[in-house]
């Protein structure tokens, strides 16, 4: 698995722990959702500020 993280289009570096812990958290909480299927491809988040 891979993760990437950008803020404002600039890619944000992550090391190894940080790419697991955030990787395994948004895909654990994904797949435990109704409908999501065990042969997923990719998972897209986006977070916007509140303006």
């Amino acid at each position: 698995m891979s993760l990437k993280l950008r803020v404002d289009g600039k890619e944000i570096p992550l090391n190894e722990f940080v790419e697991k812990i955030l990787s395994g958290t948004i895909v654990g909480a994904v797949t435990s959702l109704k409908g999501i299927k065990d042969d997923w491809k990719k998972i897209e988040i986006e977070i916007m500020a509140k303006t």
